[in-house]
């Protein structure tokens, strides 16, 4: 279970992602935030660093693939630094199947989900733990 930019290869860095979801449900958006993600890896070699363009984030588990090609590469003082991306769910169907990866994803990964949406602040506090 992974995120991919490139067929066949796992993303390692983790990104942080913010959910937004409109009052009826009926559709909603993931943003994702890669910081420095392993193609803009400096330390590795021209040979080991991929040349192809990216086209599309795939998320994979053992359901199958979802994925997207909104996707934005963020630059700091002219070298490449992270990316963007945002996944559109038009339906209540492929925002459950998106809930459904990220719980593979987060299991896979050892990482938590940390819900701001309600609490004592309203929903105003940041989560204190890596974000999915």
């Amino acid at each position: 279970c992974g995120i991919h930019f490139y067929p066949g290869v796992f993303e390692p860095v983790v990104p942080n992602v913010r959910l937004t979801r409109s009052r009826d449900g009926t559709n909603g958006v993931a943003y994702f935030e890669f910081e420095r993600p392993s193609m803009f890896d400096p330390k590795e070699t021209i040979e080991e660093t991929m040349q192809e363009a990216i086209t599309a984030m795939r998320m994979i588990d053992e359901e199958g693939e979802i994925s997207t090609n909104k996707i934005d590469a963020n630059f700091v003082n002219g070298q490449p630094y992270g990316l963007s991306v945002q996944y559109v769910m038009q339906s209540m169907e492929e925002w459950d199947r998106f809930i459904r990866f990220m719980d593979n994803f987060a299991a896979a990964s050892e990482l938590g989900f940390a819900d701001n949406s309600a609490g004592e602040d309203g929903g105003k506090q940041a989560a204190k733990s890596q974000a999915v």
